[in-house]
């Protein structure tokens, strides 16, 4: 049998190779998707084969992850419960599919990732894997093999010569990508306890930012970043230098208590420094362009879509359509953002567009012939007639 692992060089999965091997007598095929991780992808080709991976494959899928993942989702506006921006939910589609696409290159007849059976991410692996190649054989260690501890990992690898650093475990778990940064598990399970100030890695904290604010501009074509003050960008490039802008000034800092689709609460501490910025920049040209009541119907969609894209069916039918009503909402989202990073804050300051929906003529203040104040009254008693209606029947 051949198996393509999701292989991060981890405990874990170096662990599950060997597993596989004695378990299975499989042969593994090493995965890693390259979407963001920088410095935790070195070495990991040497390592996967040392544990024992018949062949690895390490793919920088940046691009693609950009473009056709995450614009996507900012597009929809897309946020789950109390402000999660769903950038470890929205990788993991991706990491499936290229999954898939090596399962056929090889000839393969299952695939085996690390996830734990507690947790959102076996989901979103397994569902998208059964969405694009529905007899797929799924190895999911966690939930076969008797090891009830990382100690017993340790233990494990010890036996079986397997590289991994033998150390304590880490105070927390973490999964980094071209969005974002999520912190989990450990220290952090006390939902009173503070993440530790040392823990973070794509930002500086607020109070340590620059004593300057910074602005940034960034233009938008139908619901997409094109352009950073005056630049033209790719997708991956407006990643790049928003996260990087936004790092810098402690932006995209977030410590909530999300529920998770398998039913239990979890703790989870993220930093999104550029997809933060970018959401509000978005927002901002949004409230120029879109039609309220395009706005307020888009708006009632977004739980819908993010509960999709957090429980993992990027790959269904109903996210596909829900997509489809964002981009058409979207379409008239073309204009420019300016905003101002200080200190932890990402605020607007300002917006513009060419075909923008404000007119100053009828929504001033001041003496204007765009607006007759009189039809104000028979609107007003025309939605007042039901009240009144119930009113009158209570008096008799």
């Amino acid at each position: 049998m051949k198996v393509v692992l999701a292989y991060s060089g981890g405990l874990d999965t170096s662990v599950i190779i060997q597993w596989l091997l004695d378990e299975y007598k499989a042969e593994v095929i090493a995965f890693a998707a390259d979407l963001g991780q920088e410095e935790e992808l070195t070495g990991l080709d040497e390592k996967a084969r040392n544990s024992g991976a018949s062949k690895v494959y390490i793919d920088d899928l940046r691009a693609e992850f950009a473009k056709d993942f995450v614009f996507p989702m900012i597009r929809a506006g897309a946020v789950y419960e109390s402000g999660y921006l769903l950038g470890t939910s929205i990788a993991r589609p991706l990491i499936s599919k290229r999954m898939i696409e090596i399962v056929r290159e090889n000839g393969a007849e299952a695939i085996s990732h690390g996830a734990t059976g507690k947790g959102n991410d076996q989901v979103r692996f397994e569902i998208t894997a059964y969405a694009l190649e529905p007899g797929i054989k799924i190895i999911a260690p966690w939930r076969e093999w008797d090891f009830k501890s990382r100690t017993d990992l340790i233990n494990y690898a010890k036996q079986h010569n397997i590289p991994v650093p033998v150390t304590a475990a880490k105070p927390y778990s973490m999964d980094r990508n071209l969005l974002h940064i999520s912190f989990e598990g450990g220290i952090l399970e006390d939902p009173w306890a503070e993440p530790p100030k040392d823990m973070f890695k794509l930002s500086v904290a607020p109070e340590d930012a620059p004593d300057t604010p910074e602005e940034v501009t960034i233009e938008f074509e139908r619901g997409d970043a094109v352009a950073i003050n005056g630049e033209r960008m790719s997708p991956l490039d407006v990643m790049l230098t928003l996260n990087k802008l936004g790092g810098r000034h402690g932006i995209g800092r977030v410590d909530l208590v999300e529920n998770r689709f398998v039913g239990m609460k979890s703790r989870g501490v993220y930093e999104t420094p550029g997809g933060t910025i970018l959401y509000r920049a978005r927002e901002a040209v949004e409230q120029l362009t879109m039609d309220r009541e395009v706005l307020h119907m888009r708006d009632s969609l977004v739980p819908q879509y993010a509960k999709l894209v957090y429980n993992g069916f990027w790959f269904a039918p109903e996210r596909e359509m829900l997509q489809a009503a964002m981009d058409q909402a979207a379409a008239t989202v073309n204009g420019t953002a300016r905003l101002k990073l200080f200190k932890g804050n990402c605020i607007v300051v300002g917006r513009k567009a060419d075909k923008s929906l404000y007119d100053p003529e009828i929504a001033t203040f001041e003496e204007s012939d765009a607006y007759d104040q009189k039809d104000a009254a028979g609107f007003i008693k025309l939605n007042a007639l039901r009240l009144r209606t119930r009113a009158a029947m209570q008096q008799k």
